[in-house]
């Protein structure tokens, strides 16, 4: 009798514990279902943080990881990997003021002096995030001109060439900083005669920032430009570049002139070959004559506006 009630006892323990098993693995599977319950998570080091696969936006004590590990580390590859971490997270607003409270800046900034080109590039690309806050630009200006030194020495149309333009855009989008770049207004211009469609563009965004800025005009209508500039009032050329070219007329027609008479202190001073002789000469003239005619309403728009001009 007693072995048979303890085989019952036992009999009925398998089930009240085949039970509760039961009853956890639907608990377990529940949350999991729904999305509850903690997930135990090991905290993230440094190299974690700049594996591809870790998608999440850092926090403070994170991008401090991230920025230690850029002061650190010797590694090409390590360094490279941070930056473009880094780099993301700066697109976001919160973590643009995070990373210059941290002293971030001059680490990402230092950067830019690597002789990897590739490390030269994505820190760039970092300052360029960076740079859409107003505080950070006034950390970030003190690399304007080895930015453009960068600019005008890399090979054309290379990848830190488009970075650097692309910085500088973003710096000259307010007026603040922009007479940093007085000196560098003829190269610009070379490079955009000179570069493929896509420089062109861009290059044509920093010179539409700063032809915005009649401060700035004096120094773009002085600027010594290749005379092929006119060609790019083609009815050939790609619209984006075409409308970018004549809306670069535009604005520095309305800092040269208000209720039809000139503004500026001299004209005096632009020597023949400069923007402004350009602009105001008669092949000018001839072209927006010609892009009159365009099939572009927009582009027709832009030249009604400026053949008064003439």
């Amino acid at each position: 009798m007693g072995g048979a009630r303890d085989v019952g006892w036992v009999a009925a323990g398998l089930v009240l514990g085949a039970g509760a098993c039961y009853c956890i693995y639907r608990l377990t599977r529940g949350q999991r279902r729904v999305g509850r319950g903690p997930r135990l998570r090991p905290s993230p080091s440094a190299e974690d943080l700049t594996d591809g696969s870790y998608d999440e936006v850092l926090n403070a004590e994170q991008l401090q990881k991230l920025l230690y590990l850029l002061e650190s580390t010797e590694d090409s590859v390590i360094i490279e990997r941070a930056l473009v971490t880094l780099g993301n997270n700066a697109a976001f607003s919160a973590n643009q003021a995070i990373i210059r409270e941290l002293g971030g800046i001059p680490i990402v900034g230092d950067m830019i002096s690597n002789p990897n080109h590739s490390i030269k590039e994505k820190a760039l690309n970092a300052l360029n995030n960076l740079s859409v806050n107003v505080e950070n630009q006034d950390i970030i200006k003190i690399y304007i001109n080895q930015v453009c030194e960068d600019v005008f020495s890399d090979p054309l149309n290379s990848a830190v060439q488009m970075a650097g333009l692309r910085l500088l855009t973003n710096m000259t989008v307010t007026n603040d900083h922009q007479h940093m770049l007085n000196s560098y207004i003829t190269d610009f211009f070379h490079v955009l005669l000179t570069g493929n469609g896509n420089t062109k563009v861009q290059v044509l965004k920093l010179l539409l920032n700063l032809s915005e800025n009649p401060a700035m005009a004096e120094g773009l209508f002085g600027a010594q430009v290749d005379s092929s500039f006119l060609s790019l009032y083609d009815s050939r050329v790609a619209k984006e570049i075409l409308l970018r070219a004549l809306t670069l007329f535009q604005n520095l027609n309305n800092c040269v002139k208000k209720d039809g008479h000139l503004v500026l202190r001299s004209t005096s001073t632009f020597h023949k070959g400069s923007l402004f002789f350009l602009l105001y000469g008669e092949e000018c003239a001839q072209k927006m004559r010609a892009l009159a005619n365009h099939p572009d309403v927009d582009v027709k728009e832009k030249v009604v506006i400026i053949t008064p001009c003439f």
